[in-house]
């Protein structure tokens, strides 16, 4: 989620998710084999201790827009739904809610629950958190996410004022929220990070609270009680969490090592206890070893991993051209010899369990269709050559290796060097969303467990995560469709004329579906992880 995604490798990334309904398989890692040293004695204090790879970019749940900000926020916020151990949305700091029949009105009735330094928290809370996300001078990528409330997305765009959202605390513990239109998976949202709460007070007296430990404030399971920049970040058990008797861990320790094999090396030497996804990954040329060993846990997860270009930049602004580069990739070839973690090839945008369409939108490896294509977009923009080609990507072995396998496919196609530019995590995500790229490495696992949240990644050029600067009318009139449309076999068809839009157009090359790779300590139980990438540690400890 998506949520851009950090994927730290390749074939593993944690994508940013908070679903309910994609089965019952795989919630918990109890039976990896692995390292069986623990940080701790049994009868000492509970740490659990992981890399998270890199620098989260923002602990503020209005600015989160990826999955290593997002499993720090599981971590330290609760909102009004959790999505439980067996992957469904769960009351959580709701402690009762109402539907209307229509499907409009939702009330939520909160339960006593305090804040970490101790305040309670307040229905107003939540109608403050929302409507900062939603104000435009946040700028928060993910203010998308929250369109299914009534007139949010006016007050985003300078349409309508604040207090025209469908969001108000009738009292301290009585949240009102009305649609836009039914969204049967809202409360799968409201477990989501950018539906969490934020202390009003404390944001309102420091509009840099989420940015130090000591001034951070959350009312999750556990809270930051230190954080060294780039370097390691420290949770503790939070005493005020209302549901703290769950909580078996006492701390986590993140470590922040960007270096795969470093982290494989700490993992080995009894250092940590998880190794790989969802918040790293594993060194790709340690991977066959590792599967051969069956210490190596591998879950399907529902997350694309792409390429996207820059739809305004020459010459991708040709779909001719755009599609060319995508036929031209041996995607088989990717995952048979770099990935390497039983990763599907990905002919479509949207995931195989909510697959809008069974066919395929194009074949694999297409070379002949891609140098027609490539002929003719040139001819059409008027070029006898294509300008210097670059493909930049998020610091990772992972990445570097499929970024050097896609850049040897396009010269064996088409005679060009491409230029590889590799970046660090919140640099890169920055420059994608500035536009300073070509072709640019990127990622996407539903927030939901609906196709919708695929497709409407793209559905505005000027979306917080969509990058690409694509977008396209009958496209939207679709989307906007389905969102009314409560036919649902009606409503996969309106899905899939979308999707064919979008992969007619190509403003994103699709590559593969990913898996979740690992190796953990066996003495670790109770982390959530389920199929579309999410993972939770509120009910994670060490036996």
């Amino acid at each position: 989620m998506k949520k851009s995604i950090f994927a730290a490798m390749s074939s593993i990334l944690v994508l940013s998710a908070a679903l309910a309904g994609c089965g019952g398989g795989d919630k918990t890692a109890d039976n990896a084999q692995g390292n069986t040293q623990t940080s701790e004695e049994s009868t000492g204090p509970k740490v659990l201790r992981l890399n998270m790879h890199t620098e989260p970019p923002t602990a503020d749940p209005a600015l989160a827009e990826d999955s290593t900000s997002g499993a720090l926020l599981r971590a330290t916020f609760d909102g009004l739904t959790r999505i439980g151990e067996d992957g469904k949305p769960h009351e959580s700091v709701a402690e009762k809610i109402d539907v209307s029949e229509d499907g409009l009105t939702y009330t939520f009735h909160l339960r006593d629950s305090k804040w970490s330094n101790g305040d309670p928290v307040t229905a107003q809370d939540f109608e403050y958190a929302w409507k900062h996300a939603l104000e435009p001078a946040t700028a928060a990528n993910y203010a998308y996410q929250l369109y299914y409330i009534k007139n949010a997305q006016k007050f985003n765009t300078n349409k309508a004022s604040a207090d025209e959202v469908g969001v108000k605390a009738l009292d301290e513990k009585t949240l009102e929220v009305k649609l836009e239109n039914p969204t049967p998976y809202f409360l799968e949202l409201t477990a989501f990070y950018t539906y969490y709460p934020i202390n009003k007070k404390v944001a309102e007296a420091d509009p840099k609270w989420a940015t130090e430990a000591k001034t951070h404030v959350g009312n999750g399971p556990f809270k930051m009680e230190s954080w060294e920049h780039k370097s390691k970040i420290v949770l503790a058990k939070n005493e005020n969490y209302w549901d703290k008797d769950a909580v078996k861990l006492d701390k986590i320790d993140f470590s922040m090592v960007e270096d795969e094999n470093t982290e494989l090396s700490m993992f080995d030497n009894g250092d940590l206890d998880w190794a790989g996804a969802p918040l790293s990954a594993l060194p790709t040329d340690a991977i066959p070893a590792l599967k051969d060993s069956g210490k190596m846990q591998v879950h399907a997860i529902a997350g694309t991993y792409m390429y996207k270009f820059n739809t305004e930049k020459a010459p991708f602004n040709n779909a001719k051209i755009r599609k060319a580069f995508a036929y031209a990739i041996n995607r088989q070839s990717i995952v048979d010899n770099v990935t390497q973690a039983n990763q599907q090839p990905a002919m479509g945008l949207v995931p195989p369990t909510m697959a809008v369409t069974a066919e395929p939108y194009f074949k694999d490896n297409d070379l002949e269709t891609a140098k027609k294509l490539l002929e003719e977009g040139m001819k059409e923009e008027g070029l006898t050559k294509l300008p210097t080609i670059s493909l930049s990507y998020n610091t990772s072995e992972g990445h570097k290796k499929i970024a050097e396998a896609v850049q040897d496919q396009w010269k064996k196609a088409f005679d060009i060097d491409v230029k590889l530019e590799n970046k660090e995590w919140k640099v890169y995500l920055d420059d994608l969303h500035q536009g300073k790229f070509m072709i640019g490495r990127s990622s996407w696992s539903g927030d939901f467990n609906d196709p919708i949240n695929f497709l409407e990644l793209f559905k505005f050029k000027d979306g917080g995560n969509n990058d690409t600067r694509w977008e396209n009318p009958k496209f939207q009139e679709l989307l906007n469709q389905s969102a009314v449309e409560k036919d649902e076999a009606k409503r996969k068809a309106i899905l899939a004329d979308a999707e064919k839009i979008f992969m007619d157009e190509m403003p994103a090359a699709p590559i593969y579906y990913y898996t979740h790779s690992y190796v953990k300590n066996d003495k670790v139980k109770g982390v959530v992880l389920d199929g579309l990438g999410f993972v939770d540690y509120k009910w994670a400890t060490i036996e």
